[in-house]
């Protein structure tokens, strides 16, 4: 298969004249050639395109008829020099029956011809359902071939690619073609489609898309009659959508009677990675599916995108792991807040903890783990002065975190505890014979174990539980210090990427700080202190961290008291890593095509060879460091990509990262 995986399909509402052959046949090739110009190399059409959806008893006229198959071998002659397959709507007479059709065309080729299963009430006056035919696989005379006609999947053998198709209100159905076309062993499901509007039925289109290949784990491609269609009685508004495994990749709506071409770029190998994943889903096709019923018909290679990608028709975020849609973000962090408070609170009753211990930094992790558990200790209608938090100056805490470590854990009515850590640190240094002014990784590594350790102590002494704050990029990267920060007796945030921490922050002062009531007089309101005494002061302490740079302060501040130690200039910037952990981990990108996509993505900010850089640190740090992750403390997972040794991510300690850096150094 080609390396990127990535295969370009096109859904095209083709401008449209009812009953006008020659002209609907002008504008279909307009758009194949505008599809196959993108490299796309699957293009779906309309039911009906040829002639209309709409034509009514004009499908009787045998002229007609002879017209749109003439036309449809005008399209045929046509691909000779096109290299996308175009899944074309018309309708054929077989016996004394029309069927409401698709055929695929490809190189001067009839692929083969799929029947509509399921009609509408309407349609059942011209046409008869594919499932009243007595042989639902079989072989028909067409335009001088024999052609494979009814239960068909399209093979691309070379790279491994099958799709098949469903027609209009097959998609509708409770058991659908295309899901038995998936359970059979098609990633892309076609769907040629004469829907009309009606209000809301676009968000409804669109939903049904998204749930089909969310269930089926496919690419759907769906095109519907545009606007040229009569509106007699009905309207059409040319819809054109495609999703993979539930995310939405295109869609249009509007009614203009004009050619739509909208593009989709369909990962081949992540709908390969969640079939695999997914082990119910070979269970429902040995249960359900009988892979006999469809013949497989060889449609060639296929048209795949190869790097340098120019454009891409798939969403790829920078912030890998944040929807795009603000509304989407939004709702994200707000779930993945809750999720973490709601986890905390039934760990905390289940131990019968006296006390919650958490150590603040005044950092972005210890922040949202603090949030988190004021937020579990909320729920429980439980004194906020049950939290123990307790800052443990060091030799590289500036006065700028501490000060905001000791507000928010004042603000928020903590029980606060300050433990100083130069002392003891610099006594340990005494007994294993360490010099201090030699600032290595016993320096830095000596202040973690400290911290742990007060915390760990302070619970067995207060009846307590110890609440971790590193995050997933931490400990994919192997970020921390074992038995240091890596420990603790509940990681809140060991599923929360360091990218998002931020904005889930950001929506928690959204939420809860800074509200407003209703007043007792119509339309008016007044502020209230929805979260902390002093809502004003914790908002502003909590924007103070939000613009802190990234620092485990483990090194002595600069000669004007500012962080000196930060982290992404010695492991790299968390947008690219978490770019790195999603595309890997979730979406199984080699590293030829991880880097392909993070170039795509990053244009105009990172160049080929920063990018390259970091692409080894990441995976020469992910190899080496996965002995801390087998050994993590429990945490919720809350998101896709998990790495708990215990549920999400199995992967022995001594694996080796040579291939991986291996081609990295060949890109």
């Amino acid at each position: 298969m080609n390396h990127l995986g990535l295969l370009r399909a096109a859904a095209a509402a083709p401008a449209l004249k009812v009953a006008n052959v020659e002209y609907n046949v002008s504008q279909i090739l307009l758009c194949a050639e505008t599809a196959d110009r993108n490299k796309a190399g699957l293009v779906v059409f309309p039911e009906l395109c040829l002639t209309g959806a709409t034509c009514g008893d004009l499908f009787y006229q045998d002229f007609l008829y002879r017209k749109q198959i003439a036309g449809l071998e005008t399209i045929l002659e046509a691909t000779k020099k096109l290299n996308a397959v175009l899944a074309v709507g018309f309708y054929l007479r077989l016996d004394n029956s029309f069927y409401n059709c698709a055929a695929f065309l490809h190189k001067g080729l009839v692929l083969g011809i799929v029947p509509k299963s399921f009609l509408t009430g309407e349609e059942s006056r011209w046409f008869a359902s594919g499932l009243t035919l007595k042989d639902l696989v079989d072989e028909i005379p067409f335009l001088g071939q024999d052609v494979p006609f009814g239960n068909l999947i399209f093979t691309d053998e070379e790279n491994g690619i099958r799709f098949g198709a469903e027609l209009g209100a097959d998609l509708w159905q409770p058991v659908s073609p295309g899901a038995q076309l998936c359970l059979a062993g098609a990633q892309i499901i076609c769907c040629p489609s004469s829907d009309y509007e009606v209000g809301g039925s676009f968000r409804a289109r669109k939903n049904q898309v998204q749930q089909t290949s969310a269930s089926g784990l496919c690419g759907y491609i769906y095109a519907a009659s545009g606007a040229g269609e009569s509106t007699a009685d009905l309207v059409h508004a040319g819809s054109c959508l495609a999703a993979e495994c539930g995310k939405l990749l295109t869609h249009n709506y509007h009614f203009l009677n004009e050619n739509v071409v909208n593009f989709a770029d369909f990962d081949l190998q992540f709908i390969a990675l969640e079939r695999n994943r997914a082990r119910t889903f070979e269970a429902g096709a040995a249960a359900y599916c009988d892979r006999n019923a469809y013949a497989i018909v060889d449609c060639g290679p296929l048209t795949l995108l190869d790097e340098p990608v120019d454009t891409l028709f798939r969403p790829l975020p920078q912030m890998a792991f944040l929807p795009e849609d603000s509304a989407e973000a939004e709702e994200l962090c707000d779930n993945i807040f809750d999720l973490q408070a709601a986890a905390l609170v039934k760990r905390l009753q289940h131990t019968h903890a006296k006390t919650a211990v958490i150590g603040v930094s005044g950092g972005l992790d210890s922040t949202l783990a603090l949030l988190v558990l004021a937020q579990a200790f909320k729920l429980m209608k439980r004194d906020p002065k049950d939290i123990i938090a307790v800052t443990m100056p060091g030799f590289g805490t500036t006065d700028h975190t501490y000060q905001n470590a000791l507000s928010i854990m004042e603000l928020l009515g903590t029980t606060v505890r300050e433990v100083p850590i130069r002392d003891a640190v610099l006594q340990h240094f005494k007994d294993i014979g360490h010099d201090p002014a030699v600032h290595d990784t016993t320096y830095e590594n000596s202040q973690a174990r400290e911290r742990t350790q007060i915390l760990m102590d302070i619970s067995n002494k207060e009846g307590g539980l110890v609440i971790g704050t590193g995050d997933l990029s931490e400990m994919t990267l192997g970020w921390c210090t074992y038995n240091g920060d890596h420990m603790s007796m509940y990681g809140v945030n060991g599923g929360v990427p360091k990218t998002m921490i931020r904005f889930i922050i950001g929506r928690f002062m959204a939420r809860y700080l800074g509200g407003l009531v209703a007043t007792e007089t119509p339309g008016e309101t007044m502020p209230v202190n929805l979260y902390s005494a002093d809502d004003s002061k914790l908002k502003e302490a909590l924007q103070s961290i939000l613009d802190t740079p990234i620092s485990p302060e483990l090194l002595p501040p600069d000669e004007s008291g500012n962080i000196a130690q930060k982290t992404e200039d010695s492991v790299g910037p968390y947008i690219l890593h978490d770019f790195f952990i999603y595309h890997t981990l979730r979406c199984g990108a080699s590293p030829r095509k991880l880097l392909a996509l993070a170039e795509f993505a990053f244009r105009g900010t990172y160049d080929r060879d920063f990018i390259k850089k970091w692409m080894t640190v990441f995976y020469r740090r992910f190899f080496n460091q996965q002995f801390k992750r087998n050994c993590v403390p429990d945490g919720p997972k809350i998101g896709t990509v998990g790495l708990s040794p215990r549920g999400d991510w199995r992967m022995p300690s001594d694996a080796e990262a040579a291939l991986w850096l291996q081609e990295v150094d060949e890109l």
